[in-house]
């Protein structure tokens, strides 16, 4: 008798067990089919989608990617102003719109611009018109889905987006 409770045990707890397995993603990767769905989504057009990465210290504007295409392949830019001032400096309130995503219409001119306190060069985005997509977009930086990794992230870090 005490063989044959053993052996149901053996047999069936485990399948009690795997039953209870959750197969939907979690975490990181929740956020990545998320992000995936997302993209796939967005409407083709003659427009980018920024996403403001305010740092104190630097000059550069945010992040800028074609729709469609993934944060991970988008570019720091520093924002040509001439023709629309940039959404926190049109409202003098600087840095006060940081992750907000945006979508932006305007051009990459083909310059390059140095930014001095990261000692980099980045592309420079002409800015003619913007409208406000979200003030509190989806993460895309690890520091936005881990506690650990954004106390880990100083004020002179600059992160790249991994989704």
């Amino acid at each position: 008798m005490m063989k044959r409770t053993f052996w149901l045990f053996g047999m069936v707890l485990p399948l009690f067990l795997l039953a209870g397995c959750e197969t939907t993603p979690s975490g990181i990767q929740a956020a990545k089919v998320a992000m995936a769905q997302k993209y796939a989504a967005e409407t083709p057009g003659d427009y980018f989608i920024g996403r403001r990465y305010y740092k104190p210290d630097f000059k550069f504007w945010g992040y800028v990617r074609r729709p469609g295409q993934p944060w991970s392949e988008s570019q720091l830019v520093m924002l040509n102003e001439k023709q629309k001032l940039a959404p926190d400096r049109e409202r003098l309130e600087f840095g006060s719109d940081n992750n907000y995503e945006y979508k932006l219409y305007g051009y990459f001119s083909g310059d390059k611009v140095y930014e001095p306190a990261s000692n980099t060069i980045y592309p420079e985005f002409v800015l003619k018109s913007y409208e406000v997509i979200s003030t509190n977009p989806p993460p895309i930086f690890s520091s936005q889905l881990s506690g650990r990794a954004q106390a880990e992230v100083s004020r002179y870090q600059i992160e790249k987006p991994q989704l």
